[in-house]
């Protein structure tokens, strides 16, 4: 062998020791872990790259309604609020976004997950109106999501039998007169009370005022009104005014928790108008107690000897103590029709009056989504005033009048005296109502009801 070919085995050997060595290290770095088919070094085969997805929340649903992930996968969402009030966005109600108000975005990680989850707005109402997204893992049981929750169960119930304590104080039904001036400047509380309904049941009820009806207003035709709306609750609320002409978006707006806004209208029109909160879902604000009566007396009004208002509405049980069961008012499944937002109130305290006084009797019905065919048993109406106008005045040739007919939302007043002393119950006419708590009493002179009397 001479000195090139020794040379070039010498490389050749050489060579060879470098490929070994080179095969040994990636062998040792591949048993390592550090070396990976991709060529890339420094992660994990068993790690799932993360899943980016953009989510709109509006009124009242979250797009997409459903999203797909592996299991052990992180989902990185970037959370925009398209709509008009103020939305979040939380897994189970607990991890996720802050209060977005309109036009602004978060982006959060959340997972990983094993198994299927959801994840709605946590504001009252939101959720059971739609806004839920479901995340379905893969091998996982599915589940539903971006459609009203069913029915709840556990909401308090009603003993008819029961009456209340001793220091129970009924809702004042008599009107007050129109006050005095042209211009009624008024303050008004958003809030929430834990307020009694019925002997023994108790619910968080959203009020105007503290008070379920809220405040009732009265003025006249022509009459500024100048209401200051503050917000001392914990959610978002608003006033509409069924007395006033003016622009959804600008008195109507929500204010959020301690703010204010001043809502401003002339009435127009007589009427006995409605009131309530329209925040949405304005069904969960009025259903909840938000709501009241404004009465813009018609021109000429005769005197009476008593006023009253009563506002027929609907209850729909949350537990005790707690919100409304909204799921039971998209269902209309209510379980109560008051006057004045409480039980049987007057069968518990009869309206005093005495007989041949003349007596006005102001009914709006507030619903939300129930109507109303006021009745007096025992009198006949001989003056009916109902959305505006007179359907019937003392008339000997026209007639009386044994009911006043109302749709939620609509109002009028009758006019009546009693004959003779004794009890007249106040129901309406749609009977299953008045055995679910629309049931009162006129007590006219100094009468005591007979032991064995009931209705």
């Amino acid at each position: 062998m001479n000195d090139t070919q020794r040379r070039q085995a010498d490389i050749s050997a050489g060579g060879w020791v470098l490929s070994v060595g080179l095969a040994g290290v990636a062998i040792m770095l591949a048993f390592a872990g550090l070396w990976l088919p991709n060529g890339r070094a420094g992660s994990s085969t068993s790690s799932v790259e993360s899943k980016k997805v953009a989510v709109s929340l509006t009124e009242f649903k979250v797009t997409p309604a459903s999203i797909d992930a592996e299991v052990g996968q992180k989902l990185v969402l970037t959370v925009t609020n398209d709509g008009m009030m103020a939305h979040d966005l939380k897994v189970e109600g607990t991890e996720g976004t802050r209060m977005l108000e309109p036009g602004t975005s978060e982006t959060i990680t959340i997972g990983p997950f094993d198994s299927a989850t959801e994840a709605w707005c946590t504001v009252a109402g939101h959720k059971e109106s739609g806004m839920v997204m479901a995340i379905q893992i893969t091998g996982s049981a599915p589940a539903a999501a971006g459609t009203p929750a069913t029915a709840t169960s556990g909401g308090a119930e009603i003993d008819a039998t029961a009456e209340p304590e001793a220091n129970w104080k009924p809702y004042d039904p008599t009107l007050a007169p129109a006050p005095g001036g042209t211009v009624h400047d008024v303050e008004m509380h958003a809030t929430e009370e834990e307020i009694e309904v019925a002997p023994g049941v108790t619910q968080m009820m959203w009020t105007f005022d503290g008070k379920v009806p809220g405040t009732i207003l009265r003025g006249k035709v022509g009459d500024l009104f100048n209401v200051t709306l503050v917000n001392d609750g914990k959610v978002g609320h608003s006033i509409d005014f069924h007395a006033s002409r003016v622009a959804w978006n600008d008195e109507m707006r929500t204010i959020e928790s301690g703010e204010r806004l001043v809502y401003q209208f002339k009435a127009d029109y007589a009427g006995a108008f409605m009131y309530h909160c329209g925040t949405a879902p304005a069904l969960h604000h009025i259903g909840n107690g938000m709501y009241g009566a404004i009465i813009i007396d018609p021109p000429e009004l005769a005197p009476v000897d008593h006023e009253y208002v009563l506002v027929q509405s609907e209850l729909y049980l949350g537990a005790n103590g707690k919100e409304g069961d909204l799921t039971k008012m998209l269902a209309e499944d209510f379980d109560a029709v008051v006057f004045n937002g409480y039980y049987n109130q007057y069968k518990f305290a009869p309206i005093r009056v005495e007989p041949n006084q003349r007596v006005r009797v102001w009914v709006i019905d507030d619903g939300p989504s129930e109507n109303s065919a006021f009745h007096i048993v025992g009198t006949i109406f001989d003056t009916v005033w109902k959305e505006g106008t007179y359907l019937l005045r003392p008339d000997s040739r026209r007639g009386g009048s044994q009911v006043l007919d109302l749709q939620p939302a609509q109002g009028g007043f009758v006019e009546f005296s009693f004959a003779e002393p004794g009890f007249y119950p106040i129901v309406t006419h749609k009977f299953a109502n008045a055995s679910k708590g629309a049931l009162g009493l006129f007590q006219a002179g100094d009468v005591t009801m007979p032991a064995a009397a009931g209705h």
